[in-house]
């Protein structure tokens, strides 16, 4: 049987903390009872902070709690000792000797169980331990038994995310990657090993009616033991401050000492209006479905968040996102990118210090202004304030790749794989940056762990065709190119990479097969100019080529961002024309 040494309740061998204070359990009474030092049962003096108990180094003995004894032998008393000395001396000295040779073995068992139970609860209780440094908040599960109201669990799940990020020195792995593991039946060393965290948070949601009840449980990767639980029972009207509570709990175990800067980061609201605050939830949920539908549902319910609460500076936020993501999709750069900016100004006056927003302003300034200077300001200052930002870290990566700075990109994109490294999205920026870095057998390497992680994603399969199209192999460019456009037929690049591949291979009749597709497709929707110039540079016609890079510079496009390393742009590095369109983008040579 276990106790707690705070409150004295009684738990039974299988559990670790107490669920009422979260105090680590002993055996034995708790610290108020009397005796319980001299039994070996010692109170515990750890914070509450969640700590996570580690084995001694090889070699070296663990701390163990020292034992003082003293040199005396014990002496047994028999009574015989009232008697006068002179007539019992030889029978005192007989009985002394006796009780003196009896009690040392006796001293010496006592010695023994004193130094093993101390050295055991040395070891349990005053062995090195260390503080959780990484975490992965699992998807909280909606049992609500309504998906309606999926968008709720996600959300909460995100905001927490996003709150532990705030503070210092603690790894916490992005939505993508955690949310892989949504729905799935996953034990917690797999979890802890693939994500290579200390610990995990387990949330369980259940609405019904007004009523929200929030249970987590902290658990321990390393010993599979839940360090702290907590039940959370509150209004769906105070939800907002039940976050900002949440947040606050979760931190108290994870560090032990917390400054009031880290307090007041951590339990920021950036809106008092609960409605509002389930709206941008639900234009997260459908944003983050990442297909034109999603996309659209998620731009409706960000513009209803702002209505309700004009200064919300993360709705606004999310509408720059939904402009940035459809950007070249199916909007054209000045139909999309001047209300990214836009959006992301108003976010960045309502709040400066908001990392997302100088995300999004950055991809503004990068792939619209192509203001090199203040794209790199606005990076470094989001990553400043949010250092736990894989995608911040993706974006500046490609940045640095695009000006020629190859090493810094590739260390940044390592630093977004390291805090996502689960996410498609992120291994395929990485890979793009070593395609640009023209390292193709590390790049190939990298596009399969992004395919090996999402089959389904066609960016990676697009990549990894480049990859292996920049190495010389065209056939099996085209494979994944054909694989690509399996998964999303309506995309402009894909087709127009088919078609490229088509005039590499001299199939001209195909390539031109290829670009009337092309343009058919420009009636149903947009198709970026850039599309068209890279399979008429495959097909070796300049003049065709150039023509389409001029009417991409009149639109903006981002994708004239990657004509300084770009190989399949290589055929027209030799013209004047290619200067000269690097010198009107600012680009160097």
């Amino acid at each position: 049987m276990k106790r707690c040494p705070e409150c004295g309740r009684e738990y039974d061998n299988t559990m670790m903390f107490c669920l009422d204070d979260g105090a680590e359990l002993l055996y034995g009474p708790a610290k108020s009872e009397p005796g319980a030092v001299a039994t070996g049962f010692l109170p515990s003096d750890e914070p509450a902070t969640a700590i996570l108990h580690s084995t001694a180094a090889p070699g070296e003995a663990p701390t163990r709690a020292q034992i003082n004894t003293t040199d005396q032998t014990a002496i047994l008393r028999t009574g015989a000792e009232a008697e006068p000395q002179g007539s019992l001396g030889g029978l005192a000295e007989k009985q002394s000797f006796s009780a003196n040779r009896a009690a040392k073995p006796l001293a010496a068992v006592v010695v023994a169980v004193l130094i093993l139970v101390g050295g055991f609860f040395g070891y349990r209780y005053l062995s090195p331990a260390k503080q959780i440094e990484s975490i992965a908040v699992m998807p909280f599960v909606n049992e609500s038994g309504n998906a309606d109201v999926e968008y709720l669990s996600d959300g909460m799940t995100e905001t927490l995310i996003g709150n532990l990020t705030q503070l210092p020195n603690l790894n916490v792995k992005a939505r993508s990657s955690v949310f892989r593991y949504k729905g799935k039946e996953t034990d917690t060393k797999t979890i802890g090993k693939e994500l290579n965290v200390q610990a995990i948070l387990n949330g369980r949601v259940s609405q019904r009616g007004d009523q929200l009840t929030l249970s987590l449980e902290l658990v321990d990767v390393a010993t599979e033991n839940a360090i702290w639980s907590q039940r959370y029972d509150r209004k769906q009207s105070d939800l907002v401050s039940l976050q900002s509570e949440i947040a606050r709990d979760v931190s108290s175990k994870l560090k032990s000492k917390l400054s009031g800067e880290d307090q007041a980061k951590i339990s920021k609201t950036y809106t008092a209006n609960p409605e509002a605050y389930q709206l941008y939830l639900k234009g997260n949920f459908y944003a983050a479905q990442y297909t034109k539908e999603g996309l659209a549902k998620g731009l409706e319910y960000y513009n209803q968040a702002i209505a309700l609460d004009p200064n919300y500076a993360l709705a606004h936020n999310g509408l720059a996102y939904y402009y940035l993501v459809a950007n070249e999709w199916y909007l054209s750069p000045n139909d999309s990118m001047p209300k990214a900016r836009e959006a992301a100004k108003r976010a960045l006056a309502i709040d400066e210090t908001l990392g997302e927003a100088h995300t999004s302003l950055a991809a503004v300034t990068h792939w619209y202004d192509w203001d090199w200077a203040t794209a790199e300001k606005e990076y470094r200052r989001a990553i400043e304030l949010n250092p736990n930002d894989p995608r911040t870290r993706q974006y500046y990566a490609w940045f640095l790749a695009e000006v020629g700075r190859v090493d810094e990109a590739i260390a940044e994109g390592k630093k977004a794989q390291q805090l996502d490294p689960l996410s498609a999205e992120v291994n395929t920026f990485l890979g793009q940056v070593l395609v640009f870095a023209r390292r193709n057998e590390q790049a190939i390497e990298q596009m399969r762990k992004a395919v090996e992680l999402d089959t389904n994603y066609w960016l990676a399969h697009a990549f990894l065709g480049r990859a292996y199209e920049q190495k010389g192999d065209v056939a099996q460019a085209v494979i994944e190119y054909q694989r690509a456009r399996q998964l999303e037929e309506n995309v402009g690049e894909l087709l127009a990479l088919v078609g490229r591949s088509y005039g590499l291979l001299g199939k001209k009749a195909e390539a031109q097969k290829t670009i009337n597709e092309l343009k058919e497709l420009s009636e149903r929707t947009y198709v970026p100019p850039y599309n068209f110039a890279m399979i008429y540079a495959g097909l070796g016609d300049k003049d065709e080529a150039f023509a389409y890079l001029n009417r991409a510079f009149d639109e903006r496009s981002y994708y004239l961002t990657w004509l300084k390393v770009d190989s399949q742009m290589d055929s027209l590095r030799d013209d004047p024309r290619f200067k000269e369109l690097l010198k009107r983008m600012n680009l160097p040579e």
